[in-house]
């Protein structure tokens, strides 16, 4: 029956589940060479786990005590099998119980099962001796029943399977006694049943055979090979029949052990004694030597304590005639903290979201230590400065946990350093490094990097023109840190903002999609939203002001007199006027702004270069000098008024001055406009205008007397000022002070002549604090005009005069 089936019969008889104990530890018994996927047990059936589970909680065996893994799990249907071959003489040699001892880990949450294999011994090996043949010197005065000790054979095996007996091949002089030493090892003594005969027979040829017990039965054999010498009658005798000796682990070589001294009481060569080691398993013949003369015992090899603690061997003392005696030589070995400690990664999220929250799981730490008792406790750390800490958990295990809230955008990646370290003496550490990533997440909006912007663009701008650029940053990654910019929906004047202005989405530029009129609207603000691409997306927005500045691209408007072409109004100026006396003014606006409404008035034409001048920013035109009977009656004015802009921008008009002091000498002028070639006739019809009107005389006297009566206004004919209704005026003039908008201190009203359908005569008067608002001077009754000169009593005339107003 060969060795498959033996196997076989014993898997189906020796593997059983053996108990559950209340810590969750499970043990099998199988036997030894089992085929690799044979089964041990249903562990998850054992242990009550949930089958479904075991793949989602990544169920696995690790090793306890060494690093191979001679047993697998598989997920699907929870059997234990055998991965790796075992061999029980492989993993604890003669020892009388040889136990296997697994681990199942599971995660999520984690847990740790303890499985004990116990592994029975077949009978797979043969008993061997040492030598190929033992030689064996017996004196021939050796007595009947003398006993000489055999060579022991060696069996790997156990129990029942190890070396059971011995017999002996049939002879005339020896018979064999079988004896059993300390742990049940079974040697081999002749036993001499005949007294010896060197003159007939000097050397005997035995065949000794050694059986185990197992099924099949296996034997060895060796030849002994008896040589008859002369008579020696005393053994070599040791000290003590047991040594002990301590040794500490890692000794150097050379290191002596102890000395073994055996005396003999013979003399000569008879007490020559020679010492050797009598049996010496395999795996320690090379870890020590013994001085054949001096029985001095030193370090051969490595000795290390995790691998054998402990040393049991026979050590012989013979003489040189072949007496030989035993004695037992016991070396225990001391651990010192030689192994550091190994710290393994079992597990680990990798990367990592930023909004776990802390105390998350996210690696499983387990730390081993080959030495023994205070050497092997072990404590574990993290280095500080990082999210991060270290919760023991089961055994030698310890989870990774999140200590605070992660930010990708501060920290990326993390070189998590742990730390292990005994409690030898001296301590003895090791560390690992583990890597640990952040994955982003849309946390963070765009921030612009302003609080607010502000450009500036001319009027009259072309359209598609780049006004200015809005810039937003996220920190966060790829599509979450990806910033789009639009507008935001509204209006300006009315109108949609998208019709004023657009954005690009990728840069941020701000365009101008019309063209701008400062004369319109000066500034305008528009809000920008900076959007990113996460899922949801978050977004912030920024105001962007508009100024538009002004260009000069508007003419000076003359609102007094009126442009050519309409009704115009004519000044009178009495024969009397002084120089320096307020005659006229000209009122002008211009709808830019700035400079480019700042405005110059000059006289560029009129009809007698020296009579008058005109204010270089007010526009009032005065006299020169005093009036003399030699002017002309009629004077003509053009008058330029021109802006400051760049280039300047001018607009002309024509004022139309008459010297008489009586109305009556006002002809009915249908065309008083003034022209070269008729200023003659002007002249006259004004000489006998005023010759014919006698009644005037008596207005020039009231006049005087008003006068009289307002001394402190001297000039109260000449220092007023156009009243102009609002209407004239522009709705988006500049309001320049001084340089072409309208000033409070003058206020004109128009008094009609008779001729009033085509010509427009005017007294000019000064309001001062009286001065009525502008557009209320053009509705004064004759009342309001006789409260203006006074208690005199106004004429008829006058009455007249004003009642056509």
């Amino acid at each position: 029956m060969g060795y498959s089936t033996f196997a076989l019969h014993c898997g189906l008889a020796f593997i059983f589940l053996a108990f559950h104990p209340v810590n969750g530890d499970v043990s099998y018994s199988i036997p030894e060479e089992m085929k690799r996927g044979s089964l041990i047990g249903n562990i998850a059936k054992d242990l009550g786990l949930d089958l479904g589970r075991l793949s989602a909680r990544k169920a696995r065996i690790d090793a306890e005590d060494n690093n191979v893994q001679y047993c697998g799990v598989n997920l699907n249907t929870g059997n234990l099998i055998v991965q790796e071959r075992i061999d029980r003489e492989g993993l604890c040699a003669k020892k009388a119980s040889c136990v296997l001892k697994q681990e199942l880990v599971l995660e999520n949450p984690l847990e740790l099962h303890r499985i004990n294999i116990r592994v029975q011994d077949i009978n797979d090996n043969s008993p061997q001796f040492k030598e190929e043949s033992l030689k064996i010197e017996i004196q021939e005065s050796a007595v009947k029943g003398a006993r000489f000790l055999l060579g022991e054979a060696h069996d790997g095996d156990i129990g029942e399977n190890a070396v059971q007996g011995y017999s002996l091949q049939q002879n005339d002089h020896f018979k064999l006694n079988v004896n059993t030493k300390g742990g049940g090892r079974k040697y081999g003594e002749l036993f001499l049943d005949k007294e010896l005969d060197r003159e007939e027979k000097n050397e005997i040829v035995l065949l000794l055979t050694a059986f185990d017990g197992g099924s099949p039965q296996r034997s060895g054999t060796v030849v002994i090979r008896v040589t008859v010498l002369d008579a020696n009658d005393n053994v070599p005798v040791f000290s003590q029949s047991v040594y002990k000796a301590s040794l500490p682990e890692n000794s150097p070589l050379d290191t002596i052990v102890l000395s073994m001294t055996a005396t003999d009481a013979d003399d000569g060569l008879n007490s020559e004694i020679t010492y050797g080691f009598d049996h010496v398993s395999d795996e320690n013949s090379d870890v020590f030597s013994l001085h054949p003369k001096t029985g001095e015992v030193r370090v051969a090899g490595i000795i290390d304590y995790e691998k054998v603690s402990s040393y049991e061997m026979q050590i012989s003392a013979k003489d040189s005639l072949g007496l030989v005696s035993y004695a037992t030589l016991i070396i225990e070995v001391t651990d010192i903290n030689d192994n550091a400690p190994v710290i393994h990664l079992k597990s680990l999220s990798n990367p990592v979201p930023e909004n776990v929250s802390p105390g998350t799981e996210v690696g499983i730490i387990n730390v081993q230590d080959r030495d023994s008792e205070n050497n092997r406790q072990v404590r574990c750390s993290i280095q500080q400065g990082v999210p991060f800490k270290l919760v023991p958990s089961i055994k030698n295990y310890y989870s990774l946990v999140t200590t605070g809230q992660l930010d990708r955008e501060l920290v990326s990646d993390y070189n998590i350093t742990i730390t292990a370290t005994d409690e030898g003496s001296p301590p003895l550490s090791s560390s690992k490094t583990v890597q640990l990533s952040v994955a982003d997440i849309n946390d963070n909006p765009p921030v612009f990097e302003e609080q607010s912007y502000s450009t500036y663009v001319t009027e009259n701008n072309k359209p598609g023109s780049t006004l200015c650029s809005v810039t937003a940053r996220d920190p966060d990654w790829r599509q979450n840190g990806t910033v789009i910019y639009s507008l935001l929906p509204g209006e300006v004047n009315g109108a949609p903002v998208s019709s004023y202005l657009s954005v690009n989405g990728d840069t941020g530029v701000i365009h101008a999609v019309r063209s701008f009129d400062y004369e319109q609207f000066r500034s305008f603000k528009v809000h920008v939203m900076a959007r990113d691409n996460g899922s949801p997306p978050l977004s912030s927005n920024v105001t962007v002001s508009v100024f538009i500045s002004d260009v000069n691209d508007n003419s000076p408007q003359i609102l007094y007199p009126a442009p050519e072409g309409n009704s115009f109004m004519t000044e009178l100026i009495p024969k009397a006027a002084h120089g320096g006396s307020l005659v006229s003014k000209v009122i002008a606006v211009d709808a830019d702004s700035g400079q480019n409404a700042w405005l110059s008035y000059h006289i560029v034409k009129s009809t007698d270069p020296g009579l008058f001048t005109i204010g270089l920013h007010s526009g009032e035109i005065r006299t020169q000098r005093d009036i003399s009977e030699s002017d002309s009656m009629k004077q003509n004015l053009i008058v330029s008024v021109k802006d400051n802009g760049q280039p300047s921008l001018s607009a002309t008009c024509s004022m139309y001055l008459l010297i008489s002091d009586n109305l009556a000498e006002v002809p009915e002028l249908k065309d008083i406009s003034y022209d070269e070639k008729n200023s003659k006739l002007t002249s006259y019809l004004i000489i006998a205008l005023v010759s014919v009107s006698t009644f005037f005389l008596t207005f020039i006297i009231i006049i005087l007397g008003v006068r009289f009566c307002r001394r402190r206004k001297p000039r109260l004919l000449f220092d007023g000022a156009v009243a102009i209704p609002s209407a004239y005026l522009p709705p988006n003039y500049a309001d320049v002070d001084g340089t072409g908008t309208l000033r409070s201190a003058y206020n004109y009203d128009a008094y009609l002549t008779t001729g009033s359908r085509t010509s427009d005569f005017k007294f000019v008067t000064s309001y001062n604090e009286n001065t009525l608002p502008a557009d209320q001077t053009l509705r004064k009754s004759p009342s309001d005009f006789a409260d203006v000169f006074g208690d005199c009593d106004a004429s008829p005339e006058l009455e007249k005069a004003v009642s056509r107003v």
